[in-house]
């Protein structure tokens, strides 16, 4: 697998960094943030269940740039 480190976001601080990496292997944007809240589960489960496979996390506004770096990255490596 080639995971290819996009940003660890720059703002937050010490190890509780939310982070964006490219799996050109995997063909997937792989995503760190902070586990979501009972409270955020909740509204998200109005919208349907969330299976045991997944999971809900939180990533602030300022990691956009970071996730459409790990896009364009995704796009020359020609991850679709």
């Amino acid at each position: 697998m080639a995971l290819l480190f996009i940003v660890k976001d720059p703002n937050a601080s010490g190890t509780q960094r939310p982070t964006a990496w490219v799996d050109d292997e995997a063909r997937e944007i792989v995503l760190q943030g902070w586990k979501a809240g009972e409270a955020l589960l909740v509204k998200c489960l109005e919208s349907g269940p969330i299976p045991e496979s997944e999971a809900v996390v939180r990533l602030p506004i300022r990691m956009v740039p970071a996730i459409r770096e790990a896009c364009d990255v995704a796009d020359r490596l020609g991850v679709r």
